[in-house]
């Protein structure tokens, strides 16, 4: 269908569209209108994704004069493929109604691992290695070499493509992953470079938020992008979290062995040249004195991570005299390294400011902080002039470059935490010395400064007025939608107690109580008995999981649970858990029922979806609250407490209840479905605790239904199951519609629009 939103035509590819759908481009026009930020939180499972991209691609197509250019991030790379295929479908559709004008460039964008073509490189076992072997085969000493000597390895793709020079460009249309190996393979080019190449010239780029956060991945890839760009972070209720990662470091014992090895072999290949190529290593002298820390601009090939700094905060100057010499450098870190190994030998926990740290460096190891800011820079510059392409080996000596520039850079908003065990295992001596970021808004104000419109969207961004506080800026819009439905499809209900009125709770001091244990294990077999195919259920810990079915499995409640449906669990083994999954949909096709064992903040709870009868129940079992006795989370609290007035509680709250909200989302996937949440503690039907619940899943969570014993609840589910079995009328023909079609929105648009949306 084809409607106007103002003085935009939007195409959008469906011929119903949701009134919330409306509602959402509405929103995000004027935001794009404003050329500003906004904060869209809208159910899952009502079209956010093509809602998003049928505005934003027509929003361009109405505005040819300036266009915009779409980047949109997302968590996985499924996601990412799914993004791309509803792309597609929409730009036929544009293509059915304007013709060859509506032709646009997009591009999906992700590691080498999932984009290589060359059967030697993708042999290797992990994303890093896969890297390495691309380098070997592509840098361009290697290349020269080859040039000279025929029986040197080079990648035939890659070679292609460079002899193609200009030629190589796609033509227009989306390219899926799938579709760029394809086209790759029948051109004979490398789709990896060919895609990194394109991303520039792209309408729609689509990849991972580590591209636009992590200002070493940001700073090769992204660096090109122009300001007139909208990004979308899709699925971004973590968005702070990825901040977070995005500029913290971890040095370990292994970390430090790793790179005193990487340390030697560099050492090696020092006098290597030394012996047969001194000048290499006078020219690189000359170039550092004369302050270029690289060689102009690298080809793509040689160029290997960037400074893990954000770009306004690298220091454009000569580097420091003493490391400009290699062997000065490596000295240097070898100091440092000493220092670092000499630093995990505690006893206690330690905690520390970067100022302090970089002062004992001083004093200690007699290494200056402009001197730290540059290691980075200077490791990458010694790399290329040795040549060295097996970069996933030298992994370790990056991350200690890492820390010491971080270290180097700032002196605000980090920490510095030594842990001498894991507190969960105190009998296993397992040192570690964290660089934690606690701030979430130094590493995404770069984007928010350099582009001109930032969508951060997702189902759960309750409270939604605290996501601008955590990431320190303004909004021009920041709206949360409702779901409209037919029916009452969602059956949210809070159990404090079981059927003997005992409180059931996860809390610390009832967690391990056998009468708590027994209540969740009655409440569940209750429920299999009665709910149809497939439950979900999520636990807070993998540790608290495992010791409740080890409970229950001793009661003899498994065994009645397995009469009724096989259960099957999530552990920590991706493969494992893929297994779980597969059998899981299997018991759940074939009418055995099955159940899913699964742990909160999880792979599972983030990323699959359990749709119509693979969930037809979610139970949240406690509240998920964070480890709290973290160093870290209580480093972080304390500083979001002094920088943003954010109260501890309110945030590990907040915190938890995103994640609880993310696990019984799963459940429902588009309005067609149905299922139940049962969030299993008492804790839930306190105000505080349930108000920062989504806003469409408080809209049906009764009065009644928020402090429910296990029979009640039971006899509310039967009654829910019994109510959806009936045959309901899909576009909501009595009172308010639910499916507009193109003469609804016409009429809307002639009354007033208010009535049928609010």
């Amino acid at each position: 269908m084809k409607f106007q939103i103002e003085d935009v035509t939007v195409y959008f590819p469906y011929d119903n569209i949701y009134p919330e759908q409306y509602a959402y481009m509405l929103e995000l026009k004027r935001a794009l209108d404003a050329r500003g930020h906004c904060l869209l939180e809208m159910p899952t499972g009502t079209g956010k994704t093509i809602a998003l991209l049928s505005l934003i691609t027509s929003y361009t197509l109405s505005k040819p004069q300036n266009p915009v250019k779409l980047i949109y991030c997302t968590r996985t790379v499924h996601e990412m493929e799914k993004t791309l295929a509803e792309l597609k479908s929409l730009h036929n559709y544009q293509l059915q109604h304007l013709g060859p004008s509506a032709k646009i460039l997009a591009v999906g964008l992700s590691s080498r691992k999932n984009l290589c073509v060359n059967p030697t490189v993708l042999s290797a076992s992990n994303r890093d290695s896969v890297d390495a072997g691309c380098r070997k085969l592509t840098a361009s000493w290697v290349r020269a070499l080859a040039a000279e000597n025929p029986r040197i390895q080079t990648c035939q793709f890659f070679e292609q493509y460079e002899r193609a020079g200009s030629a190589a460009v796609l033509p227009p249309g989306v390219y899926t992953l799938q579709d760029l190996r394809a086209f790759g393979k029948e051109k004979g080019w490398c789709p990896y470079f060919l895609a990194r190449h394109m991303v520039q010239f792209a309408n729609v780029v689509v990849y991972s938020y580590q591209y636009l956060l992590d200002p070493k991945v940001a700073g090769i890839i992204s660096k090109e992008m122009q300001r007139e760009s909208v990004v979308v972070f899709d699925e971004a209720h973590n968005i702070d979290n990825v901040c977070i990662e995005a500029l913290s470091v971890s040095v370990r014992r292994q970390t430090i062995e790793g790179a005193r090895r990487n340390l030697s072999k560099m050492n090696q290949e020092i006098d290597k040249f030394k012996a047969t190529d001194a000048g290499r290593l006078r020219a690189e002298y000359n170039r550092l004195v004369e302050g270029l820390a690289l060689r102009g601009d690298l080809p793509a090939t040689d160029n290997w991570l960037s400074n893990p700094a954000l770009p306004d905060d690298i220091l454009k100057e000569a580097v420091p005299g003493n490391i400009r010499r290699a062997e000065h450098f490596l000295h240097v870190l070898r100091r440092l390294v000493q220092y670092l190994e000499g630093r995990l030998e505690t006893e206690n926990v330690e905690k520390e400011s970067p100022v302090a740290f970089a002062t004992s460096v001083l004093n200690h190891a007699g290494i200056d902080q402009k001197t730290l800011k540059f290691c980075y820079d200077r490791l990458h510059s010694l790399m290329m002039t040795l040549e060295i392409t097996d970069t996933d080996e030298f992994l370790h000596v990056q991350t200690i470059c890492d820390f010491a520039t971080l270290l180097g850079t700032y002196a605000r908003g980090f920490s510095i935490i030594i842990e001498p065990f894991d507190e969960r295992m105190p009998h296993i001596p397992d040192p570690v010395l964290q660089l934690c970021c606690h701030d979430a808004s130094l590493a995404i104000k770069p984007v928010f400064d350099r582009f001109q419109s930032v969508v951060i969207t997702s189902g759960t961004l309750s409270p939604i007025d605290l996501y601008p506080r955590l990431l320190n800026f303004n909004p021009v819009v920041s709206r949360s939608f409702t779901m409209s439905l037919t029916r009452d499809c969602i059956c949210p209900m809070v159990l404090t107690r079981g059927s003997d009125q005992l409180p059931v709770s996860t809390k610390f001091d009832m967690r391990s109580d056998l009468g708590v244990v027994r209540n969740y294990g009655r409440m569940l077999l209750e429920m299999a008995s009665v709910v149809p195919d497939g439950i979900v259920c999520f636990f807070v810990s993998y540790s608290y999981m495992d010791g409740i079915v080890n409970s229950w499995n001793e009661n003899g409640i498994l065994m009645d649970i397995m009469q009724h449906k096989l259960v099957f669990i999530e552990t920590q083994d991706v493969v494992e858990t893929t297994l779980a999954l597969d059998n899981y949909r299997k018991a759940c096709d074939c009418g055995r029922g099955a159940i899913f064992f699964s742990v909160a903040r999880g792979k599972v709870a983030e990323g699959i979806d359990f749709d119509r009868h693979y969930g037809r129940l979610v139970i949240m079992f406690g509240v998920p609250f964070q480890y709290t006795l973290s160093k870290i989370l209580l480093a972080r609290l304390e500083y979001l407490r002094d920088t943003f007035q954010i109260k501890e509680g309110d945030f590990l709250t907040f915190d938890a209840l995103r994640q609880a909200a993310q696990c019984v989302g799963r459940v429902i996937r588009s309005k067609a479905d149905y299922g139940m949440m049962i969030f299993a503690d008492k804790r839930y039907s306190r105000h505080d605790k349930r108000s920062k619940l989504p806003g469409w899943i408080l809209s049906h969570l009764h009065d009644a239904h928020l402090n429910l014993s296990t029979d009640m609840a039971l006899h509310i589910a039967r009654e829910f199951l019994r109510k959806m079995a009936q045959p309901y009328d899909k576009t909501g023909g009595s009172g308010k519609k639910t499916l507009l079609s193109q003469e609804d929105l016409e009429k809307m648009l002639e009354g007033n629009m208010n009535d049928i949306l609010y």
